[in-house]
């Protein structure tokens, strides 16, 4: 997945083939409408971001990327 997305004032393109996985998630069951997975990703520039996929009463209903910074990168667990 490659979207486009605004952090700390800067545009940045985040794209999960070409960044390298850290981290992986999970929150709830499978079949459970508000569980959910996170994947953390690191890109080449060093920037971080979170690719989620879930139910449809989760937070990512559909599938998104969400940038985060490297502080709460490093507190993913």
């Amino acid at each position: 997945m490659r979207k486009t997305k605004t952090f700390e004032g800067k545009r940045h393109v985040y794209d999960t083939e070409k960044a390298e996985q850290v981290g992986n998630r999970s929150f709830g069951e499978f079949g459970d409408p508000a569980g959910y997975e996170e994947t953390l990703y690191k890109t080449k520039a060093g920037l971080y971001f979170i690719a989620g996929v879930g139910g449809a009463d989760s937070p990512y209903p559909e599938e998104d990327i969400k940038p985060v910074s490297a502080k709460d990168a490093k507190n993913f667990a």
